[in-house]
């Protein structure tokens, strides 16, 4: 099997809530395809690797959002799914003749749900709507007005709509405003910055904590001192500690004996994931991307041959803390008593640090034309990203409240 890169974008409902994963994909770095017909080969090389890795690994309990050709619409080509698994999208250069609308009724009868992308309202389009269950908009190529016009529009059909590309918060407000059922974009790692705003009590707080946290003159009875004076932390703390996720041979019963039996290293990483995963006015996905990105930083510096990945697993982590706190990077950093390495990687993704930041963000954005600054082979980036996405899902198991 070829060399197949695998990322995956959410997909949320009107709550913040992750429906789904739209399936990202590309046969090479450079994403071209040396065959007759570049476009079975690429859509076959795609199911191959699911047929590998299985969608569980991908998507967990969710949606796998999967674009298909005209090959796989039309039957040219089995497709492996359940209905229950997948919601399938017709891409807008699929031509739309009788031979795509007879395929398409026969996924609709078999139970599937099938997804219009980058919807544009013709006659050529036109027919499918009876068998369609979803439509998605591409929210830059409209003006407020015409997204708005398009929804009303769609209004006597039994459609959901999911706007797509949605860069900002207010991005996110406006489509839920005139009637989107689920939204997809970057948002999510943008900070909601409102000069007006104050930041709210509890953020100075965590800021507070995270600083103490994150100082590397730390001594051990100081971190310990820190935990035990906040009972939520240190409830949280032993908690985890005591989990099936650590799979400790005896019960810690103290952050005294976390301390002494963890060492200073873990002891710090589960205290900022606590205190991360305690602000409970931000989408959960927020921090699982966050765990996610933390993960793969580790496993893939340890692939290059870092001996100590303590600064990439942080930088991971600490990459959506703009998003979290609703302030501008540059200015939380100034809080912090982070190294310059991390700083120069959160900031500008400077040096060997920000290297491996700047690749882990690429590759979970699908801009796969950027990952090759790094010297790992494609199968070998997925390997790292798939077991980022399994750590961080065992991790948000075992913890989300």
């Amino acid at each position: 099997m070829q060399d197949v890169f695998i990322g995956r974008q959410p997909i949320f409902d009107r709550n913040l809530k992750v429906y789904g994963y739209e399936l990202l994909y590309r046969n090479s770095i450079e994403n071209l395809a040396e065959y007759i017909d570049g476009n079975q080969a690429t859509s076959q090389v795609i199911i191959n690797s699911f047929l590998e890795i299985g969608l569980d690994r991908i998507v967990g309990r969710h949606r796998a959002f999967i674009n298909l050709t005209r090959e796989f619409l039309t039957g040219k080509h089995p497709f492996p799914y359940p209905p229950d698994q997948v919601v399938l999208e017709i891409l807008e250069d699929v031509k739309v003749d009788n031979e795509v609308i007879e395929g398409v009724q026969q996924f609709s009868r078999k139970g599937y749900q099938i997804a219009l992308d980058d919807y544009i309202l013709d006659d050529e389009r036109q027919p499918l709507l009876d068998y369609i269950d979803l439509i998605k908009i591409d929210l830059p190529s409209l003006n407020r007005e015409q997204a708005a016009a398009y929804v009303d529009s769609l209004r006597p059909y039994d459609i959901k709509l999911l706007a797509e590309k949605i860069e900002t918060r207010d991005d996110y407000e406006f489509c839920k405003s005139v009637g989107f059922d689920y939204f997809q974009g970057f948002f999510l790692c943008k900070p909601n910055v409102i000069q007006a705003n104050r930041t709210p009590a509890n953020r100075h707080s965590i800021m507070r904590i995270l600083a103490k946290l994150q100082d590397p003159g730390a001594e051990a009875k100081e971190l310990e001192d820190l935990i035990t004076h906040d009972v939520t932390l240190s409830h949280k703390v032993l908690r985890s500690i005591n989990s099936a996720f650590y799979a400790l041979p005896r019960v810690i019963d103290s952050i005294h004996q976390a301390v002494v039996y963890l060492g200073n290293r873990t002891i710090k990483q589960l205290a900022t994931l606590m205190i991360l995963t305690g602000i409970d006015d931000k989408p959960h996905e927020l921090m699982v991307t966050a765990l996610t990105r933390s993960k793969m930083c580790e496993i893939v510096a340890t692939r290059l041959g870092v001996n100590n990945t303590d600064s990439y697993s942080t930088s991971g982590l600490l990459s959506i803390l703009d998003a979290l706190m609703d302030k501008p990077m540059e200015r939380l950093l100034g809080e912090l008593p982070l190294s310059e390495e991390i700083n120069n990687a959160l900031l500008y993704r400077q040096g060997p640090l920000g290297n491996v930041l700047k690749c882990v963000i690429d590759y979970e954005h699908g801009m796969w034309d950027e990952v090759g600054s790094i010297a790992l082979p494609p199968r070998e980036l997925r390997e790292c990203y798939l077991e980022a996405i399994a750590w961080a899902n065992t991790f948000n198991q075992e913890f989300k409240a």
